[in-house]
């Protein structure tokens, strides 16, 4: 049988990774690994993270199964997290899933069910694995414009102007906050006129939220979400921890949905099931079990602000030293756009040949976009770094 199937294309990022793992010289850097790494080039478990698992050792009694929906502490928590007021909205219906990825596969799989042929647009670029996570399930994708490559901003106009001929129910996926991998968000104004082009169209926005509070703070950074929740009668929500709780592996998400009212979020939430105990059955329980703690908690939840805040700030303080740093290997170009973008991500702004030249003459990994994490920059770094991009300019 399995003699008919052929190698799978590698993953470009896994690909990245291992020709980094790979290099011998000792000045290399990398800046293409999707996580958020320390000034040491860790990954850190967070301390707050620590405490709340010591605290489920010592109080946990069973590993018994949980249900198809996960634990409804957690899921109260991150609905809160991401509505605000609005959570309490009794047409909300939220489930924990494996991660944001399986948040994206089931509401992906709630769309077809709801209805086969339904189209979602795409921003053009996106992350690189929401076209084969969305339309590997069979939804039918479409693209509108979001970054501008030759001013290095959203060309917003362009944006509404395609979603203005989308047909009616039409899903439109967005990035709440620290678009990946531009790194370039919409402004409070634009998040309104999105809004309005949403509701004057009758679309569905389907908001993807994985890193809410890398951008500016926990509120601002879930200003779409609250936003839209106020104007749309249907909305869905994809969330991850794996950023802002640093619990990468153990896999911690959640979907919400809003439906038109509390008898059809019955429904949704019973097709939520239903579709998520053919797909992978049940979810994890410790990461979320962690999470809930920390956000039922004061005393936790305090802690951890301190420590998003501290990781939010390091990569902020990396985009300054990075264009500080560049203003002086690299006088005649313009980087003040790395100041512009939120979270870990953006585009360096530098053409596939280039990144081919810095990764084999100085050994400085990103992928051929030129999109880079910024917490790949270290203080010490930082020089070597803007002396190599200088030098393939």
């Amino acid at each position: 049988m399995f003699e008919s199937l052929q190698a799978a294309p590698a993953d470009a990022i896994l690909g990245l990774i291992a020709e980094f793992r790979d290099d011998p010289r000792r000045k290399k850097i990398d800046l293409g690994v999707g996580v958020y790494r320390n000034a040491a080039g860790a990954t850190p478990v967070l301390d707050v993270v620590k405490k709340a698992e010591h605290r489920l050792l010592g109080t946990q009694t069973s590993k018994t199964y949980i249900g198809t929906a996960g634990d409804p502490a957690f899921n109260a928590a991150m609905q809160a997290l991401a509505f605000g007021d609005a959570a309490v909205d009794d047409r909300l219906v939220t489930i924990q899933t494996p991660g944001g990825s399986a948040s994206l596969r089931v509401a992906a799989g709630l769309l077809l069910r709801a209805r086969k042929d339904t189209v979602v647009w795409v921003s053009d670029p996106t992350w690189n694995n929401h076209v084969p996570l969305l339309g590997g399930a069979g939804l039918t994708l479409k693209t509108y414009p979001y970054y501008d490559a030759e001013t290095r901003t959203i060309g917003c106009d362009a944006m509404l102007d395609t979603l203005r001929a989308a047909d009616k129910g039409d899903v439109v996926l967005l990035h709440a906050c620290c678009h990946n991998p531009s790194g370039i968000d919409p402004t409070a104004e634009q998040w309104r006129a999105i809004g309005e082009v949403i509701v004057e169209r009758e679309l569905v926005p389907f908001i993807d939220m994985a890193y809410q509070g890398f951008g500016t703070d926990l509120n601002v950074d879930a200003f779409a979400a609250r936003h839209l929740i106020g104007l749309v009668p249907e909305l869905v929500l994809s969330t991850s921890c794996s950023k802002n709780f640093g619990l990468y592996r153990d896999r911690v998400g959640a979907m919400s949905i809003l439906a038109k009212d509390s008898k059809t979020r019955d429904i949704v939430a019973s097709q939520a099931s239903s579709f998520v105990r053919t797909l992978y059955s049940l979810p994890p329980d410790h990461g979320a079990a962690v999470v809930s703690i920390i956000l039922n908690d004061a005393e936790l939840r305090a802690a951890w602000i301190v420590e998003l805040d501290a990781m939010r700030d390091r990569l902020g303080g990396m985009r300054n030293l990075l264009q500080d740093a560049l203003k002086v290997t690299a006088p005649g170009h313009d980087f003040s756009h790395l100041l512009r973008a939120k979270g870990m991500f953006c585009f360096l702004g530098i053409s596939p040949q280039q990144v081919a030249r810095i990764k084999q003459e100085f050994g400085v990994y990103m992928v051929g976009s030129s999109r880079i994490n910024v917490a790949g920059i270290t203080p010490d770094n930082v020089e070597y770094l803007a002396k190599s991009i200088a030098a393939v300019l």
